[in-house]
């Protein structure tokens, strides 16, 4: 057996809706699937073009959380202790960042050059943690 693509990642977030807004409105993502699956709202984006891979927006509860849990998950996102971690790439990580902070994202970490490129952190309105990077090519 050989496993040959990530086709799905997930972060929790605590309104689809405002989720949409960041991931959609302001890092220009697209919506891959948005659908009410009776138990719960199956969301997921991609980033443009690319029908491969997807990020979950999942609300945390049903099917894969207790009410319990869940609840446990909303007080650690809200205080931001359990957000997840996505990676992505840009052609220009200064003129995506000046985008970015024109459209009034939470940055965390200004373009830094590194030995594998130029990259800068943002968070998303749940607390998750983006890094956008602008690879340098690698011997």
């Amino acid at each position: 057996m050989t496993m040959n693509a990530i086709s799905r990642s997930q972060v929790y977030v605590l309104d689809q809706d405002e989720a949409l807004d960041f991931y959609v409105g302001k890092l220009g993502l697209e919506v891959h699937t948005d659908q009410d699956l009776g138990f719960m709202r199956w969301l997921t984006v991609n980033l443009p073009g690319d029908r491969q891979r997807e990020i979950l927006l999942e609300k945390p509860g049903p099917p894969s959380l207790d009410p319990a849990t869940a609840e446990q998950v909303r007080e650690l996102l809200t205080k931001g202790a359990a957000g997840g971690f996505l990676f992505m790439t840009t052609d220009d990580a200064h003129k995506t960042y000046e985008d970015l902070v024109a459209k009034g994202v939470d940055i965390t970490d200004e373009p830094m050059e590194r030995p594998y490129g130029t990259d800068f952190g943002i968070r998303d309105p749940f607390g998750n943690k983006i890094r956008i990077g602008q690879m340098s090519v690698q011997p």
